[in-house]
């Protein structure tokens, strides 16, 4: 295994969207900040949705005018000035607040199933498909790039299985709608690596029959504890994007028990140990993991596990395993 994995960290957004404790504007720009000093280059810093909904997100236009005066303040060379930060959008009004507020990307949500979709968006897998049109066209206008997540891909916490050929129809209308990236989602923590294989191929199939060049993207849960083993199988079959949620936090809450993102300091750890290039500083990542953990923003324990037995070997850059 050899070459680079890009790690978009969903921490300050699908990390914190479901957390009880409303955390502050301020926290918000820390941990951001933080992951950026880290190496992050890709970070999902919030989302223009119904506040009464996510009230963790009220403070999306907030967030962003805080990067922005960090980053004008940033000397040239300062890695605040290349990351890109990127707004979850639902529909063309969510987008057009993700453009004011000048997010460098934006990515939209397709649940893959109709009840899921309506619990979660109040609308149907149809209509989220059209938003995504919409939101795609838009974007692509303002020179932004555009992403969409499709949801439920697995498994659906209400209707059970997932039928690939259901997740192919969708995947192929919302391929055909545009974008610059489509992420292929586990929200519930249900696959096996043999389910990514056979999923991300018939997405690859479908865009390959449509012409298109959107990059391949995957997002996991670690809910059932498969979630790594997921990456694994993901970039062996050559997904080279990957979100993560810095010590593991977050959950979409209207999946009941859809908790545990994957957690970046332990998905980084493992590949580089394989061979590849994250450009992340686990030292950094740690420290930031073990300052989350204070009341300074969460005031508990998270669920990664790098931050608790530390690096190997002890306090030395990871290199991969000798073969």
């Amino acid at each position: 295994m050899s070459g680079s994995v890009t790690i978009v960290d969903v921490a300050p957004r699908d990390g914190l969207q479901s957390d009880g404790e409303i955390v502050s504007t301020e926290a918000k720009l820390e941990l951001i900040t933080r992951l950026v000093r880290a190496g992050t280059r890709r970070i999902e810093t919030t989302s223009f949705v119904n506040p009464r909904r996510v009230p963790q997100m009220a403070d999306a236009d907030e967030v962003m005018a805080g990067l922005h005066r960090a980053r004008a303040a940033a000397p040239e060379g300062d890695p605040l000035r290349a990351a890109s930060f990127i707004g979850l959008v639902l529909n063309r009004r969510g987008l057009d607040r993700a453009l004011a507020a000048g997010c460098d990307e934006i990515n939209a949500v397709v649940v893959v199933t109709d009840t899921f979709a309506r619990r979660n968006q109040g609308a149907t897998t149809d209509e989220l498909i059209a938003a995504w049109a919409d939101i795609a066209k838009g974007a692509d206008a303002a020179g932004v790039p555009g992403s969409v997540t499709l949801t439920a891909s697995f498994g659906c916490p209400y209707e059970g299985e997932v039928g690939l050929d259901r997740l192919v129809d969708v995947a192929t209308r919302c391929l055909d709608a545009g974008g610059s990236e489509v992420a292929v989602a586990d929200s519930i923590g249900v696959a096996v690596p043999t389910d990514v294989r056979t999923r991300l191929d018939a997405v690859r199939a479908a865009r390959d029959r449509l012409g298109g060049d959107q990059v391949l993207r995957v997002h996991f849960h670690n809910t059932r504890n498969t979630g790594l083993a997921n990456v694994t199988a993901a970039v062996e079959h050559g997904v080279r994007v990957v979100d993560a949620s810095l010590g593991g936090i977050g959950g979409c809450p209207f999946a009941p028990a859809a908790t545990g993102n994957v957690p970046t300091e332990d998905v980084a750890f493992m590949l580089e140990r394989m061979g590849f290039d994250t450009g992340l500083d686990l030292q950094e990542l740690v420290r930031t993991v073990e300052w989350m953990q204070t009341d300074d923003l969460l005031g508990r324990p998270t669920p990664g596990l790098l931050a608790r037995a530390g690096l190997f070997p002890a306090d030395q850059p990871v290199a991969p395993t000798p073969t």
